[in-house]
C-alpha cells in the first residue's frame, strides 16, 4: 500500500466511503457512540492525506469536513422524518466540532508537510 496515490475525486471518494461504513457500523453496533466516531474520523484523515497524489494534496483538508458530516448521516440521532435527521446532523456537527476540527488540522498539515518535501526534493534534484 506504500506505492497507493489517489486523486483529489479519490482521495474524497475514499474518505467519505469509509466515513459512512464507520459511522453505519457504529450506528449498527455501539448504537452511534459520536465520540467514537470522531475518534475514527482522524486516522482517516491520515490515510487520506498519506495516500493523495502530490498535485492533489490541497484537498486533503477540503475533503475531510465533507467526509465528516456524509459519515454522521448513520450516526446523527433523528427522528420525526427530514427535518429530525437534518437536526440531528446539524446537532452532532456542532456537538463533535473539535473532532471535526482536529482531523481537518491534522490533514491539512500533513499535507502542508508532504508539499514542503516534495518541492525541496524538486529543488535539490535540479
Amino acid at each position: 500500500m506504500a506505492g497507493l496515490r489517489l486523486t483529489g475525486l479519490g482521495g474524497g471518494v475514499f474518505c467519505a466511503a469509509v466515513m459512512f461504513l464507520l459511522g453505519w457500523l457504529d450506528e449498527v453496533l455501539i448504537g452511534g457512540s459520536l465520540t467514537l466516531y470522531g475518534v475514527l474520523f482522524l486516522p482517516v484523515c491520515v490515510l487520506t492525506a498519506l495516500w493523495l497524489r502530490g498535485g492533489d494534496l490541497l484537498t486533503a483538508p477540503v475533503v475531510a469536513p465533507i467526509a465528516f458530516a456524509v459519515g454522521l448521516l448513520p450516526v446523527a440521532d433523528g427522528g420525526g422524518g427530514t427535518a429530525g435527521r437534518l437536526m440531528g446532523l446539524v446537532t452532532a456537527l456542532a456537538t463533535e466540532a473539535g473532532w471535526l476540527y482536529g482531523g481537518t488540522l491534522i490533514a491539512g498539515v500533513l499535507a502542508l508537510v508532504r508539499r514542503a518535501l516534495e518541492v525541496r526534493a524538486r529543488r535539490r534534484s535540479t
